[in-house]
Order: structure tokens, then C-alpha cells, then sequence
């Protein structure tokens, strides 16, 4: 078969192209995107950033759980920042990133705008998805820097918006191009070193991609998006390989390069029916970028979203880890932050040879009575080749919105998603838009 040409994949693909599965997990994910928006609807990010649309970016579009108003770009980027300010969002291994967040917060003003059926804001998101998955590794194959998923998130959120638009194959291209151009090409290690609001630079990457639509449509042009039109070696699969079918997910609402070190505390806690004051100490071995996450004492949420040691931490504390145990007075508990302080965090070859593609680690512990405890190489939950279930998903969004938005709206917005495929996007975005108490 020969090879889709990028632009027309774009632009040509239909409901009629995707398979049962392809629909199943973009409605998942959707799901999956709108409950972490739920639960980072009161982080001080979101607040800010909401704050700023509606300041800086006035027009008559409802901005996400919030109702008021502001311009197309204004509501992606406050919806962007809202959903990565909660680390709990999917992700996929070759990225280092999040393709759902960026497109997600992009494609829901615009789709609102147009008034868009069901099927097609879900065939967009498929179409974010290859585009997502391909400009990223394209970029990090042929750029020095690790970039945040702002960056090639513009490219895939513009991929989806020419979708739903319907837009002419030159307007197109023109509006990867000033995506890719325009994009925020933030370093993400550098938030990883110095953690704070800007996080993964989704919410920029969201105002870009509109932006550039917006740009296109009125004649603006652009230069060609090399990840898209000068890497033909990550687009030979396109249409044929589904990528949107191999992102992981998150239990926990922290860095995915925490969760393999989580889950060995956690298996050696249930092994071995411990309690934190059984522990002394607790050493990790894993790759480089998860040692990287040093802040052992965080002062804010952003602080121990990007943290090795702090989740570790509450996971031998309390079993797991909760959005409620990264904020406010949860910070400062006293045994979550002994363990933190004492952890021993080192890199091993084994882990650093296999990632991204695999995030490995390896839990010791060092019991008070002077035993120790030797875990096995674990992976995160809920990888690509180990998915969550549906009903595990679904669980998950519960937990988050039920708390915030009661159990009525809470279903209601499930079970629309649940049925976008038979109903108008407006059965969906008529809940989301009314606002949350903060």
C-alpha cells in the first residue's frame, strides 16, 4: 500500500474509516481528558489562566466548567492548563508526553463554534491522535532538545480542527506550518529541574493551534511543517497503524516517570503487609529523567506532581495516591515527608537503555527492624500493552467528578460521551460549560 499523504489523511478521513476500537478509545479518552479537567478545575493554574482568557482574550465562547466567556483561543488555552495542571491525564511512551490534552482543549471551542455532530468531533480526535503521535517523534528524532507536548500538540490539535473545519488542502497546510513555527518549543527538563505552573505547556500549545487556524482561514501563511512534510519515515504507517491505540493512562495523578517507582512501594507494601513505620528508608533505582524529579519537601501541587520521592512517599503511607494527598495540608504531613526526605534515588543502565519506550524501577526497602526488601523491575499501571479497562477508566473519572460536579452531571457527561456517536457534540458540551464552584 502506498504511503497517505499527511494532509489527506487530514482532511479525508471519515467516520467510515474507523475501526470499533479506534472509536471505543477516543471516546475513552475524551472521557479520561474531561475527568482530569474536573479534577484540575480549582488548582491555582486553572484559576489563573481563566482569569487571563477572560481578561486578554475576549469573545463569546463559554470557557471549560467555568461558563464564562472569551475567544476560541482563550478557551483552549485556559481549558489546557486547567487539564495539565492535574498530572493524571494519557500519554504516549515515544512522546515523553500528552497528545489529549492540547487537542482536546483546541478542538472543543471550535467544534462548539460550528455546532458539530458526535461523529465528527470524535473522528477529529482520532485524526489529533495519528497526527499527535507522528509529528512527535518526528520532532524528537530531529531536534537536540526534549520539547513539551505544547509544541507538536499544536501541529495535532490543527490536524484535527482542518478535520472538523473542513478546510481547503493549501489552508491546511499553511496552518501546520504556522503551528509548528508558532509553537511553544519549551524545554521540558527544565520544569522537571525548577517545577512550577508552566507544567507541560499544553495550554500554549492549544492557543497556537487555534491560532494558526484562525490565521490560515484569514490568508496568513506559513512555512511548511518540517515534522509533518520533510519526515516521510514517521508517516509510512498512516491509516494503517492506529496510534490513538497505544497511549497509556494514569491511576495516579503525578509524573508517569514516578508511577513505575510507585508501584514497586507498593507491591513490596502488600507482599509484604507493611505500614509506612515499618520503613526507614526507601531507595530507588530507575532511569535518568526519574531521578531527575528531586524535589523531596514540595511546597505546591506542581511541586509534587513532579516529584519521584514525595508520591513514592504517600503511596507506602497511605496505600495509593489521591489528588487531596499532592495539595494544601497534605504537603506538610509529617511521615509522608520523612520518607521523602530520606529516599535514595539512583540510575541504573537497564532502566535508562529502554526508555522511553519502557519507564522501569526497582524498590528497596530498608525495614526499621533491620530487615531488607528487594522488589522486582516493575513498569507504571495501565501501559499501552497493559490497558486499563473501560470500567477502570470510567472509575477513574467517577472518583474525580463525582466529588466536584455530584453524581447526577457527573453520569450525565459519561453517558453523553457514551453516545456521541447518535447525538449532536451540544448533548456533550451543554454540561460542560456550566460552572464549578471553587
Amino acid at each position: 500500500m502506498a504511503p497517505i499523504d499527511p494532509v489527506d489523511f487530514a482532511l479525508g478521513t471519515k467516520w467510515g474509516d474507523l475501526t470499533r476500537a479506534v472509536i471505543d478509545t477516543a471516546k475513552l479518552n475524551l472521557l479520561d481528558t474531561l475527568g482530569i479537567a474536573v479534577g484540575g478545575h480549582a488548582t491555582p493554574t486553572s484559576k489563573l489562566s481563566r482569569a487571563l482568557a477572560i481578561e486578554e482574550f475576549g469573545g463569546d465562547l463559554p470557557l471549560l466548567f467555568d461558563g464564562r466567556l472569551a475567544s476560541a483561543s482563550g478557551v483552549a488555552m485556559a481549558a489546557g492548563m486547567m487539564i495539565d495542571s492535574l498530572d493524571g491525564h494519557d500519554g504516549f511512551n515515544p512522546a515523553k508526553g500528552h497528545i489529549g490534552c492540547p487537542l482536546i482543549s483546541a478542538l472543543l471551542p471550535v467544534a462548539h463554534q460550528k455546532n458539530v455532530s458526535g461523529r465528527d468531533f470524535l473522528t477529529a480526535i482520532v485524526v489529533g491522535y495519528e497526527f499527535g503521535a507522528r509529528t512527535s517523534m518526528a520532532q524528537h528524532g530531529t531536534c537536540p532538545d526534549y520539547h513539551t507536548s505544547g509544541s507538536w500538540g499544536a501541529v495535532a490539535a490543527v490536524a484535527g480542527m482542518a478535520n472538523l473545519l473542513q478546510l481547503d488542502r493549501e489552508t491546511t497546510r499553511h496552518a501546520l506550518g504556522i503551528a509548528e513555527y508558532h509553537g511553544p518549543r519549551s524545554q521540558m527538563m527544565r520544569c522537571i529541574d525548577y517545577p512550577t505552573m508552566v507544567k507541560d505547556g499544553s495550554g500554549w500549545g492549544a492557543m497556537c493551534g487555534v491560532s494558526a487556524i484562525k490565521l490560515a482561514t484569514k490568508g496568513f501563511t506559513g512555512a511548511p511543517a518540517l515534522t509533518v512534510e520533510h519526515a516521510p519515515e514517521y508517516w509510512a504507517d498512516l491509516g494503517q497503524r492506529w496510534y490513538i491505540l497505544e497511549q497509556y493512562y494514569k491511576p495516579y495523578p503525578v509524573c508517569r516517570w514516578a508511577q513505575a517507582p510507585m508501584e514497586g512501594v507498593l507491591a513490596l507494601r502488600k507482599t509484604h503487609n507493611l505500614t509506612s513505620k515499618d520503613v526507614a528508608k526507601i531507595e530507588v533505582s530507575t532511569f535518568h529523567e526519574a531521578v531527575r524529579l528531586a524535589t523531596r519537601e514540595p511546597k505546591s501541587s506542581d511541586e509534587a506532581q513532579y516529584s519521584t520521592s514525595f508520591p513514592c512517599a504517600i503511596a507506602m503511607v497511605k496505600g495509593g495516591l489521591n489528588p487531596a494527598d499532592i495539595a494544601g495540608n497534605a504537603l506538610e504531613d509529617p511521615e509522608t515527608l520523612r520518607l521523602s526526605r530520606s529516599m535514595v534515588m539512583t540510575e541504573d543502565t537497564k532502566a535508562n537503555d529502554v526508555f522511553p519506550a519502557t519507564r522501569l524501577a526497582k524498590v528497596t526497602l530498608y525495614l526499621r527492624d533491620g530487615r531488607l526488601l528487594e522488589g522486582d523491575w516493575m513498569q507504571p499501571k495501565w501501559d499501552a500493552t497493559n490497558p486499563p479497562t473501560a470500567m477502570e477508566l470510567k472509575d477513574k473519572f467517577a472518583k474525580l467528578t463525582m466529588p466536584v460536579l455530584g453524581s447526577d452531571r457527573s453520569k450525565t457527561i459519561e453517558n453523553a460521551i457514551d453516545g456521541l456517536e447518535t447525538t449532536p457534540l451540544s448533548a456533550l458540551t451543554e454540561h460542560l460549560y456550566h460552572p464549578i464552584s471553587d
